[in-house]
């Protein structure tokens, strides 16, 4: 059995490709990963069905092979403990930490040193991430380019944030004696949000048209605080024991009826 020691840190990040058009930019991207050492990647509901074909994956065939597919972003990033957007601010007021390219490698540090797992994910070409992709993302990273032309081609962009953490974040083992306790799963948190949901509903928190929007807060909030795994355990259990105690109030005020 492999030791925690023997694994390569690089392991522990994946490239998330959201709703990718052209299968090119795919293999661009599967490339950019092999040149600096990463083979993680997951691809999003891509556009094209034939996207592990795609011959710009020179020298990284198996990469794109082995690469994991999901319908949707939280289903992709539900393993991970630190999920970074990608994107520019020129057409979106972001709704999380903001942090430059060159900012970046020591947070990815600390998150290697807690023994955490991290996703870093790109939008579609045409309009990057939304904001209900970057709800999922505990920050956003901007690439700094010239204000004349500030989006860039999604290999190139892959490249480039890669190139970044492997020359600054990876090549440096992090310490892990003063390590902070592992973080919560993206789908550990997600799974907090929908039971905090579900006594907000049974408590009548809010009216129904207001419910995606409560729940979009309510992820941005989380992962803002950004809660250990013991910790959202516990809150995990108080909620779930809140809800029962709701649903145990309904039933008794409703005799021989269905709670409401």
């Amino acid at each position: 059995m492999q030791s925690e020691t023997q694994i390569d840190p690089r392991d522990r990040l994946r490239v998330v490709l959201v709703s990718p058009r052209n299968p090119l930019n795919i293999g661009a991207a599967a490339r950019a990963m092999a040149n600096f050492g990463f083979a993680r990647l997951a691809v999003v509901a891509p556009f094209a069905p034939h996207w592990r074909e795609a011959r710009s994956a020179v020298g990284a065939p198996e990469l794109l092979q082995g690469a994991a597919e999901s319908a949707t972003l939280a289903e992709a990033v539900a393993t991970s403990t630190l999920v970074i957007g990608t994107g520019t601010l020129t057409y979106r007021k972001p709704e999380q930490r903001v942090v430059a390219l060159p900012d970046l490698a020591p947070l990815v540090r600390q998150e290697l040193a807690r023994g955490g797992s991290i996703a870093l994910v790109f939008g579609p070409e045409k309009h990057g991430l939304t904001r209900e992709d970057l709800s999922y993302c505990h920050l956003l990273v901007e690439i700094p380019t010239d204000t004349r032309q500030p989006s860039m081609n999604l290999g190139q962009a892959v490249a480039v944030c890669l190139y970044e953490l492997a020359a600054r974040a990876f090549a440096q083992q992090a310490a892990t004696a003063d390590a902070a306790p592992p973080a919560a799963t993206s789908g550990n948190l997600e799974l907090l949000a929908g039971v905090v949901q579900q006594v907000m509903l049974a408590a009548n928190y809010s009216p129904a048209p207001m419910r995606d929007a409560n729940r979009h807060d309510l992820r941005l909030l989380l992962n803002r605080m950004a809660p250990s795994e013991r910790d959202t355990r516990r809150i995990l259990g108080l909620f779930r024991r809140i809800f029962w105690r709701l649903q145990h109030l309904q039933t008794a005020n409703n005799p021989g009826g269905r709670p409401e």
